[in-house]
């Protein structure tokens, strides 16, 4: 059978370079980067040449202004908390998208317990974040603005510049959750006006167990992990000098190839996209079309009166990988935040995938995942699913491409229980 692997946005395969670069630091480079003596200096020279690396990938003015983390929701939370912390005799009031991950929701949720407040701005039926409604939530308490460059479930890119640019303009630190978007399209941070940046190196072809935080030197940071005084203070703990040294090499590598990844993997979403709406019928793509509002490398997508898991576990029985709500929380099997926020039918948001392109990915795992997806998976559990049965029998209708007989599903199921579906 063939396999095809579409969740790059949760894990990618490690660079046989990045892997080469790291085997010395498990058993000959061994040392501590705290130690004085030799086998110390030698990490530390590892640290300090992957640190440049990342610092060139986002455009740091210094290495410097690179901190090391466990991963990606570390560097948030410290983003986020540590920002927070540190700025508290200002204010306690930060903004945020609705639909950041949940990494920054949950970090943002933990401060609201302790006081602090915050506004959350709402997006447009497209996953957008209106820079003017930024704006209009800063006040003269506002301690950080924190909007995402690209959106881990749809795939939208928000105007990170013009809201860098107001929260220049109003003096706030204004954090970009990058996750989504680093080793795969341009980042940066002089250009964006970000005081923070975060993302995971696995998320583009690094090991796993490190994450990334950019922080500009004006912007005032506290630890949130204490213990030693490791990456300048901010940030206790000995260091995964492995894993470190691999995402400096993966950071290398990715931009230098990002024109590159970014054609290919934008080609081929535009070709899965249109294979996939032309051969399954009542499917919608959430998010912007694919083009320069949109990731190049993701697609998500609701099939109508079919759920998402069921969608996952059919397409992994015929050799595809497939997300079905975001990475982090799909074990949840919950409605994503996000697409309650872009005010996503309910039945809809229960059917929806998502598929991940990468680098390898190739025109002939995109024939195959539309051939397989159109004529295998959505006929065998519509033919088992009872939404499908009551479409047919004029019981609900669609809400993709309504007929004009019965009601939609969300509609149906609120009637019978008597409960709102949102």
């Amino acid at each position: 059978m063939r396999r095809v692997y579409l969740d790059h946005l949760s894990a990618t395969p490690l660079l046989p370079e990045a892997f080469e670069a790291m085997k010395p630091y498990f058993m000959e480079a061994f040392g501590n980067a705290a130690s004085l003596h030799q086998y110390g200096l030698r990490v530390r020279d590892a640290l300090a040449k992957a640190r440049s690396q990342i610092a060139a990938l986002v455009n740091a003015e210094s290495a410097e202004e690179i901190f090391f983390t466990s991963d990606g929701t570390e560097s948030a939370n410290l983003a986020i908390k540590g920002v927070a912390y540190a700025n508290q005799r200002r204010g306690n009031h930060l903004v945020v998208s609705e639909i950041e991950h949940p990494a920054v929701l949950n970090s943002v949720e933990f401060l609201e317990k302790q006081g602090f407040t915050c506004t959350r701005v709402k997006v447009d039926s497209e996953g957008f974040v209106n820079p003017e409604d930024v704006r209009a939530a800063i006040t003269d308490k506002t301690i950080l603005v924190a909007v995402h460059h690209v959106n881990h479930d749809i795939g939208t890119l928000e105007p990170i510049r013009e809201i860098g640019r107001i929260c220049a303009e109003k003096g706030v630190p204004f954090y970009v959750d990058a996750e989504a978007s680093a080793g795969w399209l341009p980042i940066d941070v002089q250009q964006m006006g970000a005081s923070l940046l975060s993302f995971s190196p696995h998320k583009f072809y690094g090991p796993k167990g490190v994450g990334v935080l950019y922080r500009n030197k004006k912007a005032r940071l506290v630890s949130i992990l204490h213990g030693g005084v490791q990456e300048g203070g901010r940030r206790a703990g000995t260091e995964n000098v492995p894993a470190i040294v691999g995402a400096g090499v993966a950071a290398e590598v990715a931009l230098r190839e990002l024109n590159q990844r970014f054609a290919h993997t934008a080609r081929l979403q535009k070709k899965l996209w249109e294979g996939l709406k032309a051969n399954v019928p009542y499917i919608k793509l959430n998010g912007p079309e694919p083009g320069p509002r949109r990731a190049p490398h993701t697609l998500n997508i609701s099939t109508e009166f079919i759920e998402g898991e069921g969608q996952l576990l059919m397409c992994d029985l015929n050799g595809i990988a497939v997300a079905s709500g975001s990475s982090c929380v799909s074990k949840s099997l919950k409605i994503s935040h996000v697409l309650a926020a872009i005010g996503l039918d309910h039945a809809l948001a229960q059917g929806n995938i998502i598929m991940s392109l990468g680098k390898d990915t190739t025109d002939e795992d995109i024939d195959y995942v539309v051939q397989t997806f159109a004529k295998v998976v959505v006929p065998k559990l519509r033919n088992m699913s009872p939404m499908w049965d009551e479409f047919q029998r004029g019981i609900i209708d669609s809400v993709i491409s309504p007929t004009g007989r019965g009601r939609s599903f969300t509609e149906h199921a609120a009637a019978v229980s008597g409960k709102p579906a949102h």
